[in-house]
């Protein structure tokens, strides 16, 4: 998932604004930031939505109670 791309997404529950924190990143050939794995979190609704092998997974899941 590149960087520039959080910019343009939004929580499908809630539409709020996502956190990203990544684990893993790699630098490409054109000076960006591709991230491998990491988190998207709605600050709003309190959902993360993992990221592995530089996709994001943005389908809805359960919200845990300890989240």
């Amino acid at each position: 998932m590149k960087t520039e791309t959080i910019e343009i997404l939004c929580c499908p529950v809630c539409r709020g604004d996502l956190v990203l924190t990544a684990f893993k990143t790699m630098e490409t050939e054109g000076k960006t930031t591709d991230i491998i794995t990491g988190v998207l979190r709605c600050d709003a609704c309190g959902i993360n939505y993992p990221i592995a092998e530089g996709i994001p997974n943005l389908l809805p899941q359960e919200k845990k109670l300890d989240q």
